[in-house]
């Protein structure tokens, strides 16, 4: 896999950009323009957007650029995702994004040290590749996604790590959803700390 530079840049692999839902999380339900970049060295064997994996596969936008397509839109908050989208130095891009007045969020494994400043940081935690604890301390939200029984131990390691603020959920892996949903739902039964986050957008069909 091809190294990416931690550099700034102004260009900007993208694998797609789309106006929807926000699906999962804190935000979910809410309107959203998702930028996915391209590149990422988690490797999750689940991934469901493994065309993301090979940033080179994919074309560049500057910042700019990626700003007037938003503003083709009523959108207010854009979520930066992946692939891995702090493979990237982001800096410019979320310093071009605040002066054009729009909200920020991010979805990150916490793999890659952050860079950018941003109003929601979701961390998802992999196990392939583990995050980065002062991650940890700037996530908004914790979303652990559960495979198997073993990923509530994987699960509260992370939750001990995060701020006391931070929001914490457990949401089934799509293709165990059948098994792992009812897990969850009697694991948050047990420790109401945590929230059950489930992917709406591919129940009710959106990107």
């Amino acid at each position: 896999m091809n190294d990416i530079s931690l550099s700034p840049t102004v260009l900007l692999p993208v694998m797609e950009h789309f106006y929807t839902l926000q699906g999962e999380g804190f935000h979910q339900g809410k309107a959203a323009y998702f930028i996915r970049l391209g590149g990422c060295d988690v490797g999750c064997v689940w991934c469901d957007v493994k065309d993301s994996w090979e940033a080179d596969k994919h074309p560049k936008y500057s910042v700019e650029q990626l700003v007037a397509e938003v503003k083709k839109t009523p959108a207010t908050m854009v979520v930066i995702t992946g692939g891995e989208p702090l493979m990237h130095n982001l800096d410019a891009l979320t310093r071009t994004f605040r002066e054009a007045g729009l909200q920020l969020n991010i979805e990150t494994s916490g793999a890659h040290p952050v860079s950018g400043s941003w109003d929601w940081i979701c961390l998802s935690p992999k196990k392939f590749k583990a995050p980065l604890e002062p991650v940890c301390k700037l996530a908004h939200e914790l979303k652990v996604v559960v495979y198997n029984k073993s990923d509530f131990e994987w699960a509260e390691k992370y939750a001990a790590l995060v701020s006391p603020s931070c929001k914490l959920y457990l949401q089934p892996e799509w293709d165990k959803r059948e098994l792992a949903t009812p897990l969850i739902t009697e694991y948050i039964k047990n420790n109401p700390q945590w929230e059950m986050s489930i992917q709406m957008h591919k129940y009710i069909n959106v990107p």
